[in-house]
């Protein structure tokens, strides 16, 4: 994902990069170069950051953006910091305290919205004058009517969180409505069809490619480890229970136990007869 946000800014920023893996920084490159734009791969965060005016972020988890940013003292203090990373409120909150530029912009959506520059984005920040430089920062990206300000980090860590519990459930949901279709002797293609006009037809029409083996689950849109880790940051976060969310979460580890984890986690539809 940082790889297509940081393609929608290569031709009006300089950009300088740094992965903890750096062969990854390989596509941006090339995607740069077909834009007619560079971009500076660094092999030293601290050389990424030392005179910029804004660092983003886009790692795997809360444990992550403190391991590679927060720990080592990297970012100075009086700099914007915008963090698309998926984290609980507790950790966005967290965040902001220790660091006075953090901003929380997590983004909703897979690659190919993120390669149209139509993602969900979410914008959170106590400081008014902040919020608004990176929403225009980051609507390159972004589908301006979803393209939303809150008034602190911690708000906007809860939105995204709220997205990816709707589309981990909804998943779970359409597992389960194959699973009772096919039970009946009907065929996935024609449960597919009569799933249109119903509250999962947004979900299958995201996953019917892979439900029909139009597209393989490697690599993945948004993967099972991905998805798997946001929803038990969404458990650790509510007081409340989740048994809707436990269902698909238990749905995702199998998988993982199974060594899908790097796969889409449409993973748990086209492997429903192994659960």
């Amino acid at each position: 994902m940082g790889t297509e946000l940081a393609l929608h800014l290569v031709e009006n920023h300089e950009l300088w990069v740094w992965n903890r893996t750096e062969e990854k920084t390989k596509a941006l490159v090339k995607g740069a170069e077909e834009r007619g734009a560079s971009v500076e791969v660094v092999s030293d965060i601290a050389e990424a950051i030392q005179g910029a005016d804004c660092v983003i972020s886009s790692l795997f988890g809360p444990d992550t953006v403190r391991d590679v940013l927060l720990e080592p003292g990297v970012i100075p203090a009086q700099m914007t910091w915008v963090d698309t990373t998926t984290v609980s409120p507790a950790d966005a909150a967290e965040f902001a305290e220790a660091a006075e530029g953090y901003v929380h912009a997590p983004v909703v959506g897979t690659l190919g919205p993120a390669r149209n520059g139509m993602l969900g984005v979410y914008v959170g920040c106590g400081d008014e004058q902040r919020r608004t430089e990176v929403l225009e920062l980051v609507s390159p990206w972004a589908d301006p009517k979803r393209l939303i300000g809150v008034d602190s980090a911690a708000k906007a860590a809860t939105a995204k969180l709220l997205a990816n519990l709707a589309l981990a459930v909804s998943a779970e949901g359409l597992r389960e409505a194959l699973l009772l279709a096919e039970s009946t002797g009907m065929d996935a293609d024609e449960a597919l069809e009569l799933l249109s006009f119903t509250g999962l037809q947004f979900i299958r029409d995201m996953k019917a490619p892979f439900v029909r083996g139009e597209r393989d689950t490697v690599p993945g849109d948004f993967t099972v480890d991905a998805i798997a880790k946001d929803a038990r940051l969404m458990i650790a976060t509510s007081e409340k229970d989740l048994p809707a969310l436990r269902a698909a979460l238990g749905s995702l580890t199998l998988e993982q136990t199974r060594g899908r984890g790097d796969s889409d986690f449409s993973s748990i539809l086209v492997h429903r007869h192994d659960l």
